[in-house]
């Protein structure tokens, strides 16, 4: 089974990422399809095992296999978990449902650490752009004040809102460059803070529920591989029958 055809047949949840969901789409905006397949049960059983993740078909899609996008949930990857609450879903199943569903289960307080991680490392790229142009990636700068706002509020609230609501001109204030290098530095630096104090207080537990999340997943394949025997027995029975090949 080549990869295209596992995002094709056996996609459990499909959503747009990106500008789109956080509510800052533009006229040039893309649009940035996410999803989650469920790659049947039986192709673990060989040698080699199905991918992690795969890139298409079509551009600006991306999808991960049900495990792998699980595993980066539990560790708090601010890109996965953001993935879960789009508002903007596109296709879900019963399986894709039930994901959705546990959607609190991935969320702790491990999230400060992520979100405080992956901050720091656009900060520097942003910085680097000051040294050496005079001023940062406008649009970067934007979507790291976003990121830090999702944040705080998260850990202030223990919900993960990735749309910026009425915020939407002051967002993208910043992304016309019309707010100065300062200012940004000034709220990045507040928002930093916050977020920090929200974390002293935040109804977050400490760590997420690996034990409900794993029992989905346990479900999810064990479900796959019945599905795929009772398929195989429906063809069988064709078999016997003489119907396939019949015309």
């Amino acid at each position: 089974m080549q990869p295209e055809d596992l995002v094709r047949d056996h996609t459990i949840y499909t959503c747009v990422m990106g500008s789109r969901a956080f509510g800052l789409p533009t006229e040039d905006s893309d649009t940035d399809r996410r999803g989650v397949f469920l790659a049947p049960t039986p192709l673990f059983w060989g040698f080699e095992k199905p991918p992690t993740h795969v890139e298409g078909p079509g551009e600006e899609r991306f999808s991960w296999e049900l495990e792998r996008f699980c595993e980066l949930a539990l560790r708090g990857n601010p890109n996965i978990l953001e993935c879960l609450h789009s508002p903007l879903v596109e296709h879900v199943d019963d399986t894709g449902r039930e994901l959705l569903a546990l959607r609190g289960a991935f969320l702790s307080r491990r999230a400060y650490d992520t979100f405080t991680r992956y901050a720091v490392g656009q900060r520097r790229k942003l910085d680097a752009d000051v040294r050496t142009h005079g001023a940062p990636r406008w649009k970067h700068a934007m979507h790291l004040l976003r990121l830090l706002t999702s944040a705080r509020d998260l850990l202030r609230t223990g919900e993960l809102t990735i749309d910026v609501g009425d915020r939407r001109a002051e967002f993208l204030a910043v992304k016309r460059g019309e707010v100065s290098w300062a200012e940004v530095e000034s709220r990045m630096a507040r928002l930093a803070a916050e977020t920090e104090r929200a974390l002293r207080s935040t109804p977050l537990p400490a760590e997420p529920d690996h034990a409900r999340v794993a029992g989905f997943l346990f479900r999810a394949r064990r479900d796959s591989a019945l599905q795929t025997h009772a398929d195989h027995q429906v063809v069988q029975g064709a078999v016997r029958t003489g119907r396939v090949g019949q015309r």
